[in-house]
């Protein structure tokens, strides 16, 4: 197995590639160019950007810069709580596709659950894959009960769930859910934006395989199944967090680092930014 050939089957039929590369706060044409060039060359397929990141533009820039085909990428990008509705969400797509200079992503997802368009939201989604406008649908953000809420009136249900996800928070419930109802958990700061990489049970299990703590991290989400994507802009990092495919971790050390769950968010609690309206 390599980063390349990983693929996971979404329940509508479409592959996803389960290792991505995270494009939030990748800002500057120049910047953008070098990590989506070490990215890709390194077997990076899956590229994820929003709305909310401001820079669809510089992502579509990056690819025609470099003269990388479309059919050998897998795009994400997200619609924002303020471009949240029926009509405003379909607009709100057709302009981010304008930026990317794309006919269609491969994955789009609803950036956050919010009370004011949530079902009408979700409509737009499924309209959006009838047109051909992406390929398939799902959600970012969304808990248990934003799931559940959602079958209610959902004609077809979300294929990918993105969430905070690593070994401070472990989601193991959601994780569960997921898995039950054929969503595939996708984890956003996989890497915990860098502050669980100095738990001394990682660096251990780390030092044991000759490998960082990001990889021994980055290994324990393969070997549960789930899709992440680190970001990076350097050069280095990106390698070696592609470089995760010639090593397995034990069933005790799997363990040990699900144990190290705290509950712990470095970013926004989902049922407060649904009852707002926006990340508050």
């Amino acid at each position: 197995m390599e980063i390349q050939s990983n693929m996971l089957a979404l329940a509508d039929g479409n592959q996803m590639p389960q290792e991505g590369f995270g494009l939030y706060k990748v800002d500057d044409q120049e910047t953008m160019n070098h990590a989506i060039k070490a990215a890709y060359e390194d077997g990076y397929r899956l590229f994820d950007t929003a709305q909310l990141y401001d820079n669809e533009a510089e992502v579509g820039q990056a690819f025609k810069d470099l003269n990388i085909s479309r059919e050998n990428i897998f795009v994400t990008t997200k619609v924002s709580e303020a471009n949240q509705g029926y009509q405003s969400a379909i607009d709100s797509v057709k302009e981010s596709l304008k930026k990317l200079q794309m006919d269609y992503v491969d994955l789009l997802l609803v950036h956050w659950p919010i009370q004011r368009a949530f079902f009408d939201t979700w409509r737009a989604f499924e309209e959006l894959k009838k047109e051909g406008l992406t390929k398939s649908i799902g959600v970012s953000n969304f808990q248990i009960i934003h799931l559940q809420y959602l079958a209610t009136k959902a004609n077809e249900m979300p294929v990918v769930n993105q969430v905070e996800l690593h070994p401070r928070l472990t989601q193991k419930p959601l994780l569960k859910y997921d898995e039950e109802h054929q969503i595939v958990t996708q984890a956003w700061s996989p890497l915990g934006r860098g502050a669980v990489l100095n738990i001394p049970e990682l660096k251990e299990i780390a030092e044991k395989h000759g490998k960082s703590t990001a990889q021994i991290i980055l290994r324990w989400h393969l070997q549960n199944g789930v899709s992440f994507i680190p970001k990076s802009v350097h050069s280095e990092r990106i390698q070696q967090n592609a470089d995760i495919y010639d090593f397995s971790l034990s069933t005790e050390e799997m363990k040990k680092i699900d144990d190290l769950n705290q509950y712990a968010r470095t970013g926004r609690e989902p049922e407060l930014t649904y009852e707002y309206n926006h990340q508050y």
